[in-house]
């Protein structure tokens, strides 16, 4: 093996003679092949270049805007207080017409109906009416707790809409997309977001 080979990979470049130091074109630093600004300048077109950003690493940004999945299970929780107020009302007028029916022992079948029954429904359905709205007013200044007890409420809706037959259909979609919504990725961030 000889210097002298044009081939030699460990031989000096060609048209450079072995023995004297390799020449740079003005301008280059060996190794690299853009020119260097000339010392003291700042590369660039004469703009200057920007302060560094002063970032603490670790700290989170702060979410400006409730996430879209977020906000739709807001919106959820406020359509089941709408539709538990409907369904108290018609539960309390159906407790009201048994108990006449009862006095009038008019309707036979009808007037055989406990009403006590139908006046725990409405009971149940102002508690879950009043559940809801505490929920829905503490989406934008809640923690993971209310994230978790949020959890559970669209879970538990959606369990006792299987004893409902037809709003009860609408109780478990709401209570399954509420329980999903706030237990995703954005609802996990949107409940642990720092508060300054």
């Amino acid at each position: 093996m000889s210097f002298g080979d044009p081939n030699n990979p460990y031989g000096p470049p060609q048209g450079q003679q072995p023995g004297y130091p390799p020449q740079q074109p003005q301008g280059q630093q060996p190794g690299y092949g853009y020119p260097q600004a000339p010392q003291g300048q700042q590369p660039g077109y004469g703009y200057p270049q920007a302060p560094p950003v002063q970032q603490q690493y670790g700290a989170p940004v702060p979410m400006a805007t409730m996430p879209g999945t977020v906000s739709a299970a807001r919106a959820m929780m406020w359509v089941i207080v709408g539709l538990q107020v409907i369904g108290a009302a018609i539960y309390a007028i159906a407790a009201v017409a048994v108990d006449q029916a009862q006095e009038d022992n008019s309707f036979g079948a009808i007037a055989d109906y406990p009403t006590g029954v139908l006046w725990g429904i409405v009971a149940l359905a102002l508690v879950w009416l009043v559940w809801a709205a505490f929920l829905g007013t503490k989406f934008t200044s809640g923690g993971n707790g209310v994230r978790v007890t949020i959890l559970v409420f669209g879970i538990l809706t959606a369990v006792l809409g299987l004893v409902f037959t037809i709003a009860g259909i609408v109780h478990i979609v709401l209570g399954i997309l509420i329980a999903v919504y706030a237990g995703n990725a954005n609802g996990k961030a949107w409940f642990n977001r720092p508060r300054y």
